[in-house]
């Protein structure tokens, strides 16, 4: 069974060609959209808003993106370099 309708594969149609043509916009700030996945997005949703056959919104925004570097053990840092007597 098909995941996505007709009306979906129509809008997200639309809106890749907008993009392509530097007339596609985003609806809160109204900056042209330049991201393939946000042209699919916006096309996703108007067919959702005139109720097409589109699967739900994923909650949580995506996936999550590692920050750099894992830390790992190491030598832990001591206060300052004293020296030591003997």
């Amino acid at each position: 069974m098909a995941k996505y309708g007709k009306k979906a594969s129509e809008k997200v149609e639309k809106a890749m060609r907008e993009r392509k043509r530097g007339t596609l916009r985003s609806g809160g700030s109204g900056r042209k959209v330049r991201s393939r996945k946000q042209a699919i997005a916006i096309g996703l949703a108007e067919a959702r808003r005139e109720g097409g056959k589109v699967p739900r919104k994923r909650s949580g925004g995506g996936r999550k993106k590692s920050g750099g570097r894992k830390k790992t053990g190491g030598r832990k840092k001591t206060g300052g370099s004293r020296k030591r007597s003997r």
